[in-house]
């Protein structure tokens, strides 16, 4: 899939959900931490993401593997297993009129009913998750259930939230397969996931998804695997449904192109928190954390030939274990501002020493103990986490008002 991501220039179909976003939130994820147990003791993988969603709005989580973007979307789904997992902080508030369990929480100031799922027993939990709330895993060979046909496992949602006879639930489940796409859908629904291609397992998967119209989907690394073809008729299908429902979708992927092509907002994550969020438009024309001009360096553009000789950029290294989080930022070990911009004389002009992007990367500040950069505003709705993104701008301050 081509997308002129390069530029900056973003060109996509929003869907009339999206371009009309409310000014409440349909999901909020505050400060959430998530552990998981192992030989070497408790390890955080999930540390302190907060994100939200709007009413009928497409964010995206992106990042490469191991950054917790999976688990992130199984904590607001409750999937986690426990053991060994465990949430040790946060809300996961859900802001659903339709919603039967529900409490009064202060959102953006205001007193709104919604519903902390991390609160909800298993029941009440159950009554939401593949109602309200779906998602689609980015591996349906190994999601779909093979000793059932597709038509079962489709029905099986239909039957158990809408109450519908076992008959009823199989013609709604063949008329659902027939609106994703697949051909000969009453045949089908009778096949198992191993007699299907990867794509139709993908539609099933988003056919049992949207089965219950659900508020929110979570997708989670949705067209892995397929072919750019298949790519962009799965998109197509979820802003499709999209348009027509008004649905909310967190879209989880690594891949910028879909990014670029589907999204309305973007976190971007990295060692298990949130490094970087700013709408799409703002994201790809003004990257300013590392990590995210880092990806958008790694993505072939339309602009290269044989005959430029330029090398694919490539990301030194690899996302850093949990257990083994370096100290301070946990980007420094593969920044190329700490390696390329350290003890020369623009660095000076901070006032802090001559090795500053290496200390303000790895040491620990009287603002912030933990050595962690903080998320602060650079731009009306585009927040960074990097501290040499704060050095950047005090470089130019001083360079303006330098006679």
């Amino acid at each position: 899939m081509q997308t002129k991501i390069a530029s900056g220039e973003i060109a996509k179909d929003k869907t009339p959900g999206a371009a009309a976003v409310g000014p409440r939130n349909l999901l909020e994820v505050r400060d959430l931490s998530v552990s998981f147990s192992g030989r070497a003791g408790e390890v955080l993988v999930v540390d302190g993401v907060s994100l939200s969603v709007r009413s009928g709005q497409t964010v995206a989580l992106v990042g490469e593997s191991g950054c917790g973007k999976s688990v992130t979307a199984l904590s607001i789904m409750r999937l986690i297993p426990q053991p060994p997992g465990r949430v040790v902080s946060g809300r996961i508030l859900f802001f659903d009129s339709t919603s039967s369990d529900k409490d009064c929480v202060v959102a953006n100031g205001d007193a709104e009913v919604a519903t902390d799922l991390l609160q909800l027993d298993a029941e009440a939990m159950r009554r939401i998750r593949g109602n309200r709330i779906a998602i689609v895993f980015q591996e349906p060979m190994s999601s779909l259930n093979p000793v059932f046909s597709a038509g079962d496992q489709v029905a099986e949602a239909i039957e158990l939230h809408q109450g519908l006879s076992r008959r009823r639930a199989w013609e709604a489940a063949v008329a659902m397969l027939q609106k994703v796409g697949i051909p000969d859908p009453a045949e089908r629904a009778c096949d198992y996931p191993h007699q299907m291609s990867g794509g139709m397992r993908q539609r099933v998967m988003i056919a049992m998804a949207l089965a219950c119209q659900p508020s929110l989907l979570i997708a989670d690394e949705p067209t892995t695997a397929l072919d750019v073809t298949t790519q962009l008729g799965i998109l197509n299908l979820l802003r499709g449904f999209q348009r027509e429902s008004g649905m909310s979708v967190l879209l989880i992927t690594h891949d910028l192109a879909v990014v670029a092509e589907s999204a309305d907002y973007v976190y971007v994550m990295y060692a298990g928190r949130i490094v970087e969020h700013a709408p799409v438009e703002t994201l790809f024309a003004n990257p300013s954390h590392p990590y995210t001009q880092a990806l958008l360096r790694c993505v072939p553009t339309i602009h290269d030939d044989a005959s430029s000789k330029r090398r694919l950029s490539v990301i030194p290294g690899n996302v850093p274990d949990p257990g083994d989080w370096p100290t301070g930022c946990r980007f420094h070990v593969r920044c190329s501002l700490t390696r390329d911009r350290a003890g020369t004389s623009r660095r000076a002009t901070v006032a802090i020493g001559p090795d500053v992007a290496l200390r303000r990367c790895v040491e620990a500040y009287d603002a912030e103990p933990s050595g962690l950069p903080h998320l602060q505003q650079i731009a009306p709705n585009h927040h960074v986490a990097c501290w040499e993104c704060e050095s950047t701008q005090h470089i130019n301050r001083v360079a303006a008002a330098a006679p």
